[in-house]
């Protein structure tokens, strides 16, 4: 692991390579693990102007797990980065999937009003062929 124990070096554009992964002790357990980012920030990829949010990742690991100082330095990286809400909470659902090859994963996305409205995506998945597949597809539906 390169990030972990080291000073940061905080990356201002996306970065999806600043993510590492490290075995997990445990891949015969489901268990849930969660990660709240309360001040993450991208730019509107029209305006320019800065988007707030609060991302919600929680996932049911499988063989590997995300290291989590790589993942807030990763999250730092949409900083300056132009994308829309939805595209901010698939993008960092797709780079956790190759990553860890989860059981399962969502991200919610809870971006701060701008313009009197407020946009919360989700983003699942569950791996194909296994009961996490069904579990991503019952969550998706019914969704709040």
């Amino acid at each position: 692991m390169q990030a972990l124990g080291q000073k940061s070096h905080i990356i201002t554009d996306y970065a999806p390579e600043v993510l590492e992964s490290f075995t997990n002790q445990h891949p015969e357990n489901d268990y849930w693990v969660r990660f709240n980012c309360p001040e993450f920030t991208t730019l509107c990829p029209i305006t320019g102007q800065p988007d707030f949010a609060e991302i919600r990742i929680c996932y049911i690991p499988d063989e590997r797990m995300v290291e989590s100082k790589s993942l807030k330095l990763y999250l730092f990286s949409f900083r300056n980065h132009g994308d829309f809400h939805e595209d901010c909470v698939n993008t960092i659902m797709k780079d956790l999937i190759r990553l860890m090859d989860p059981k399962y994963i969502e991200v919610t996305g809870f971006f701060t009003p701008r313009g009197g409205i407020s946009i919360y995506p989700f983003a699942n998945y569950g791996k194909p062929g296994t009961k996490y597949e069904k579990i991503a597809e019952e969550r998706l539906f019914h969704h709040e």
